[in-house]
């Protein structure tokens, strides 16, 4: 069972979390480089939101959406 979890841990340690150990040394010469990434998913993220906000206007200003809090049978 011992060998199990070592497999486990070889596989997560020395494959899988590989490039973080990459950001990780990145860090210590070029901090902007290493948090590229976070950079990235927090504009996907921006965008995501900014086109959420955009369609819940669009319909809401064609009167598509149904406001009406009797809209499901639970909340009567």
């Amino acid at each position: 069972m011992k060998a199990f979890f070592e497999a486990i841990q070889t596989l997560f340690v020395d494959l899988l979390l590989l490039p973080y150990d990459f950001f990780r040394n990145l860090e210590l010469s070029s901090w902007w480089g290493a948090n590229i990434f976070n950079f990235v998913f927090m504009l996907i993220c921006f965008s995501a939101l900014v086109y959420w906000v955009l369609q819940l206007r669009t319909h809401q200003k064609n009167n598509e959406e149904k406001q009406d809090t009797t809209a499901h049978s639970f909340l009567k």
